[in-house]
């Protein structure tokens, strides 16, 4: 049985850290604020690309964060519990509801590297051939493109979630990202989403500068858990242990149903990560449980 390589130190503590003339900086014009979100996201590619960094779940949490701003967005009440739920609760049949549809977008955003086809997955409701004019979208650095994007697709009326998701996809394929990292939507706000011309690259500049801050505080922590997760896999003798770890590396929430084991050994396999320190239980309730790094 294959499990996850334990890991020897604490690589959290190996990651390098943003500088504070960053996290503390001051942008007084639109370069002085081209110049922050540049540092950060240079700071932000280096961290993703390394090995010891789980960039997938780094990308599965972001992606609900910004499922929960595109839904106060919206003026809807859901958050992150209510998402979860939303989604992870679904039986064959059901809809997820508006909020849950949003968030379902987001996850499939995240999940495949960035074409035309995987973003066609996450927003069917969108032609593909607007799909890829957002994709190549002229020249220049990576927030003016993603800006350019944001204001074309909510300047024809699209809801906020297909242009954040758009404007991220080309973000990210700018940075030379293979995967669309959500930065803009936890870090706008509502108001910003009319903007345009300097106004919104600005804003824009000034999102990517607040929630790579964040991201890299969530990467700390999420590689020192995923350290612990790997750490305790080889103690784990049911057979599907070593898929259910993987699914718990990459994805931000699992409930025990969805887990390759038998019902019975599937709680048992979470309830034993949880004692371990390896897991959390998120929902906080007796039944109807969801499971995360």
């Amino acid at each position: 049985m294959d499990f996850p390589r334990a890991l020897d130190i604490d690589h959290s503590e190996t990651l390098p850290r943003l500088p504070s003339w960053v996290t503390a900086g001051s942008a007084e014009t639109l370069e002085d604020a081209a110049f922050l979100s540049g540092a950060a996201l240079n700071h932000l590619y280096l961290l993703m690309a390394r090995d010891d960094v789980p960039a997938a779940l780094i990308r599965a949490r972001l992606a609900l964060r910004a499922a929960e701003a595109c839904v106060r967005f919206s003026g809807r009440p859901e958050r992150a519990t209510a998402l979860r739920d939303a989604v992870h609760f679904l039986r064959p049949g059901d809809l997820p509801g508006p909020g849950g549809e949003v968030y379902l977008s987001w996850r499939r955003a995240v999940a495949r590297a960035v074409s035309v086809r995987s973003l066609g997955r996450a927003l069917p409701t969108v032609e593909a051939g607007r799909i890829a004019d957002c994709l190549a979208a002229g020249q220049g650095a990576p927030v003016n493109r993603a800006a350019r994007v944001l204001e074309a697709m909510m300047a024809t009326g699209r809801q906020e979630a297909p242009a954040l998701i758009l404007a991220d996809a080309a973000l990210s394929q700018t940075l030379g990202l293979d995967y669309l990292t959500p930065l803009l939507a936890a870090g706008l706000q509502r108001a910003d989403l009319r903007k345009d011309g300097e106004e919104l690259r600005r804003a824009c500049h000034r999102a990517v500068v607040a929630s790579v801050i964040e991201t890299a505080c969530l990467a700390v922590d999420l590689t020192r858990r995923a350290a612990q997760l790997q750490a305790v896999a080889p103690k784990l003798r049911a057979k599907g242990a070593g898929a259910a770890v993987e699914m718990f590396l990459t994805s931000d929430a699992v409930a025990a149903a969805a887990l390759p084991l038998p019902p019975r050994a599937a709680r048992r396999l979470c309830a034993r990560l949880v004692e371990l320190g390896a897991l959390r239980e998120l929902t906080g309730r007796d039944t109807f449980r969801l499971y995360g790094v």
